[in-house]
Order: C-alpha cells, then sequence, then structure tokens
C-alpha cells in the first residue's frame, strides 16, 4: 500500500528519512564551537572571561567575579506547521501552545546551567505580512509567548519579525528566540561535576514537546485520516502533537532554594536519549527504571511504523529533562519536582567503564555508543 507520495505505508520511517541529517548539522556545529572560541578574548574588553568547559553545552556562560551571565538562542522547529495543519481540519487555533513551546525550548536549555531566565526575546519570521492578517491566531502566539515567559519567571523583553520574502513560504512563520539568565551566587553553577554511582532522575515531558515533528508530519502523510486520526485513549494525533511543552524551570529554582546540589542537566530534544551522555567526560548511563511511554510514542512506532531503536534515539519518549545527583539527594530531588509539580521518579545510574561512553536501557536491549552523539 502507498501513499499520495507514492511511498510503501510499511516501510519503516527514520528521522533522516523525513528529511533530517544530524551528521552534517552537527559536524556545523563542531565548526562554529572552534571559530566561536577564537572569540573568547574579546570578552577582557569588557571585563567578563568565558566560563570554562562551557563550549558543546546547552547554554554559554560568561563569568563575572560574582556571577555569570547566560546566554542561549533556540529555535521552535516546525511544529508551527502541524498547528496550521491540524487548523484547516478543525477550525481551532493552537497558536497559544505554539507560543510556550517557542519559550519553552529556549528557557529548558539555558536552565541546564543553573541560569534562571531574566529575559526572553521573539524572533518571528514571515514569508508576508499577510500571516498577521489572521487576528486570532497571532493574539494566540502573543498570549501564549507572554504565558511561557510567566512560567519561566521571566520578562518578555523584545524581539523581531522580519518579512523575509523569498526565504520563507507567505504561509509560514519560523518562530525562535533567545533568552538571558544568571547565575549568582557561582557556586549555583551545574557544573557537570559527576561522579560512578549518581543517580539518574527523570521528569516527566507533555508529550513530544518541540522535537521531531518532520518525522511526526512524514507519519501523518501516511494516514487516511492524516491529524484526524484517534489514539488509543481517544485524542486525536495532532492535538497530542501540539500539547504545550513542559518548562522546567520552577523545578531547578526550587532545587536551587533547597540547596540540592546538581551535578549535571539534560534538555531532551534531539538526539533523543543520546542526549543523557551529552557530558564530555566518559560515563555509562544505565537506565533501570522505565515507565511506558505516553500513548503518542506508541502510535507513532506502529503507524509509521518507527523502529524501538529510532524512536529512543529521535523522540523524548516522554523524558523532557534529565539530572544526575549523588545517592544521598536522589529522594531529595525528586520531591523538589513533585513540589514543584512535575512528575518525576529515580530512574537509573551514572557507571564508569574505562573511557567508555554510552547510555544503557536493559530492559530494552538498546544501547547508544558514545560516537552516535557528536556535539563538540
Amino acid at each position: 500500500m502507498k501513499n499520495p507520495r507514492g511511498e510503501a505505508t510499511d516501510a519503516p520511517l527514520s528521522y533522516e528519512s523525513s528529511g533530517v541529517h544530524y551528521g552534517p548539522l552537527d559536524a556545523f556545529k563542531r565548526a562554529c564551537q572552534k571559530a566561536a572560541h577564537g572569540t573568547a578574548d574579546l570578552l577582557e574588553g569588557h571585563g567578563y572571561r568565558e566560563a570554562p568547559s562551557i563550549r558543546g553545552e546547552s547554554a554559554y556562560l560568561i563569568e563575572a567575579e560574582s556571577h555569570y551571565l547566560a546566554h542561549v538562542e533556540e529555535g521552535l522547529g516546525t511544529k508551527n506547521l502541524v498547528a496550521d495543519a491540524v487548523q484547516t481540519v478543525t477550525g481551532k487555533s493552537y497558536y497559544r501552545g505554539i507560543g510556550v513551546d517557542t519559550v519553552a525550548t529556549i528557557v529548558n536549555d539555558l536552565i541546564t546551567c543553573g541560569a534562571l531566565p531574566i529575559s526572553v526575546a521573539m524572533h518571528a519570521a514571515v514569508g508576508t505580512s499577510d500571516w498577521f492578517k489572521d487576528e486570532q491566531r497571532a493574539a494566540d502566539l502573543v498570549a501564549g509567548f507572554a504565558d511561557g515567559c510567566r512560567s519561566a519567571g521571566a520578562v518578555w523583553g523584545g524581539g523581531e519579525t522580519p518579512t523575509l520574502k523569498g526565504l520563507i513560504e507567505p504561509a509560514s512563520i519560523v518562530l525562535a528566540g533567545s533568552a538571558i539568565g544568571k547565575i549568582e551566587p557561582k557556586s549555583l553553577r551545574i557544573l557537570g561535576d559527576v561522579r560512578a554511582g549518581d543517580r539518574i532522575i527523570f521528569l516527566a515531558a507533555s508529550g513530544v514537546q518541540t522535537n521531531g515533528l518532520t518525522l511526526c508530519r512524514r507519519i501523518a502523510e501516511r494516514l487516511p485520516e492524516g491529524y484526524l486520526t484517534k489514539l488509543s485513549d481517544g485524542s486525536l494525533y495532532g492535538e497530542a502533537l501540539l500539547a504545550p511543552s513542559t518548562i522546567y524551570v520552577a523545578f531547578v529554582r526550587e532545587c536551587q532554594r533547597q540547596g540540592i546540589k546538581l551535578n549535571y542537566a539534560a534538555h531532551v530534544t534531539g538526539h533523543g536519549w543520546r542526549k543523557l551522555m551529552r557530558l564530555e567526560e566518559p560515563f555509562v548511563y544505565e537506565i533501570a527504571s522505565l515507565r511506558p511511554a505516553p500513548p503518542i510514542f506508541q502510535f507513532l512506532m506502529e503507524a509509521g511504523p518507527v523502529a524501538l531503536r529510532e524512536a529512543y534515539a529521535t523522540f523524548n519518549m516522554g523524558i523532557g529533562f534529565a539530572v544526575y545527583v549523588a545517592p544521598e539527594l536522589a529522594e531529595r530531588t525528586v520531591a523538589a519536582a513533585t513540589a514543584s509539580g512535575y512528575q518525576a521518579w529515580l530512574a537509573g545510574t551514572v557507571k564508569k567503564d574505562g573511557q567508555r561512553k554510552a547510555v544503557e536501557v536493559p530492559d530494552l536491549a538498546l544501547t547508544f555508543e558514545g560516537d552516535t552523539l557528536k556535539l563538540r
């Protein structure tokens, strides 16, 4: 059986088959890091210096005598294309959630170093200014971005709305943004001082959040009812994809308030569970306590079909944020997450195996070796 594109609907899908190739993307990122590090000496003229061991992490840190400043730029990706497609068949605007998503993808990267966001800026580029003539959609985007900023405890500091005819399709908008944050005192920085025996704590995601949507869109093309297809829990596929992302700022803030030291934090987005080994030092991250993947991921795997390994290498599979803490802090960390309104649990242990870096999920017979994640 074939879909309108002439593809066999039972052929397994991957992120690469949907047009996303991490190889050249990550190679470009590494080239940027190398060139960017060569400009670090320019900070001296401003009375700052580059924080050590920060290149390749999710946020950039500038060090002063008494504090760090953090800076992040991130993009939403293609989730808004799903919102547009679902609006076409339901008549509803989903852009309030899209606004939250845009803030979430920015600030969740920022907090991985221990910085709390101060200011967030929006970048909303369109192919034509006619995009803003849908007043409900535009108003929802504004309201959602403001909602996200409030949830993050940050001011909406400004932004840019360029019209880029010829670069962006007339019906589309490209959403991104940046944020600045601060760590003070400097002892609150999440350094990456992980040790063998540290515990891995998972915080649940709301759904796919902002990653893997290109593959999700490909799957929609294979379905006879497209985004109106019902999941096992009765929800619509399109609306399940559009669940607004969870913002994890309150968790990091609560850990700081309680004096709970986070040794490392990972925002689980692109590269799926491979992101659990983002830290440069080689460790083996063994995940021994699994929870069933939410219905949306079960559906994606069956409808794609998407192989188990590909799913965990691409999607968050229900895990939006992970932290590593000393064993004696594990229960307090879970409690701090719960008190802040998150679902969290003790998921695994950090182990040392020479110079090997890997993520192991024994119950699923899955192993991702270090060479499958090349961000530095």
